[in-house]
């Protein structure tokens, strides 16, 4: 039996269709069960409750030949952010402990090998951490790049303003990849189990683009070609996320990680390879889900 966490979420629901789809028992966790109905109709055994619950999870967990592990955003945070992610890792990993699970895949991502300056991931390492300290478990790291569906949190900007932008500098290659893409590899090592101790792996989309890239490529499928990508300075991005309604501790923690991929830290230990490469563009993305993203929003 496998357990997923984050079971409604991008990747995770990728991974509960794909493990059902095997033919592999299921059981999927989410805190509403009218979400999880989709995936109940398909054969798997829902488990509502809430990841801060560890006698929860520690039941949902046992008997699971792995996990898929996942610390979901929350975007309605009103507390600080690592603190919430310290919060839910610190009881998956208890539960996992009492529960003796031997195998685990968890989403994390590039920057996770820096203990500090990373913003929300940072939080990760700290949870990739806790878990090398549990004595018999085999962990596979995903390292995944920016999720494409990032992406459509610009659709208001670029309709009202004609442009998008970040505190990211223009010139910067980063690794962007597909959530779909990352639950096709969580659910290869799900299912071969061929990992022991701690391992790390980069999940890193097609291509490293820079900002000015994605403009482009974004802009062509949306019939604005000359769609421009702007750097913001770090005061103005926090200040305009805040104003979209994210939450200050968030935007704060956005800020961070994209300084730590300005100054050459985020990135620090990270290379493309044909394994790491997966194969969804930012161009399929952008023609088969953005440019229907932006006709709705617009």
């Amino acid at each position: 039996m496998y357990v997923i966490t984050g079971a409604t979420g991008n990747t995770g629901s990728e991974v509960v269709n794909r493990l059902l789809a095997a033919g592999k028992k299921v059981k999927a966790i989410s805190r509403s069960e009218e979400r999880l109905q989709s995936f109940v109709e398909k054969g798997a055994i829902p488990a509502v409750g809430e990841l801060e619950d560890t006698n929860f999870l520690t039941k949902t967990f046992e008997g699971a030949t792995a996990i898929y592990a996942v610390i979901p955003p929350k975007w309605d945070l009103q507390e600080d952010w690592r603190g919430f992610m310290r919060r839910i890792g610190n009881s998956i990993v208890e539960a996992i402990q009492k529960s003796d699970v031997k195998n685990i895949v968890v989403l994390s991502s590039n920057g996770a090998q820096l203990e500090s300056g990373a913003g929300p991931v940072t939080g990760l390492y700290e949870f990739e951490q806790r878990l090398k300290q549990i004595e018999g478990l085999n962990i596979t790291a995903l390292r995944a790049g920016y999720f494409m569906q990032n992406f459509f949190g610009l659709v208001p900007m670029i309709e009202n303003m004609g442009l998008f932008g970040y505190s990211l500098k223009s010139d910067i290659k980063t690794p962007i990849v597909h959530t779909k893409d990352i639950g096709e590899v969580a659910v290869k090592h799900l299912l071969n189990l061929d990992f022991k101790g701690f391992n790390s792996v980069f999940v890193s989309g097609a291509e490293d683009l820079t900002m000015n890239e994605v403009a482009e490529i974004l802009g062509n499928e949306i019939g604005k070609p000359n769609l421009k990508y702007m750097q913001f300075s770090r005061e103005d991005a926090i200040n305009g996320m805040v104003q979209n309604g994210i939450p200050q501790t968030i935007a704060e923690g956005y800020d961070e990680l994209f300084n730590a991929l300005n100054e050459g830290d985020y990135l620090n230990d990270y290379k493309r390879t044909s394994e790491n490469t997966t194969p969804t563009t930012l161009k399929d993305f952008a023609k088969n889900e953005f440019a229907h993203a932006f006709k709705h929003e617009a």
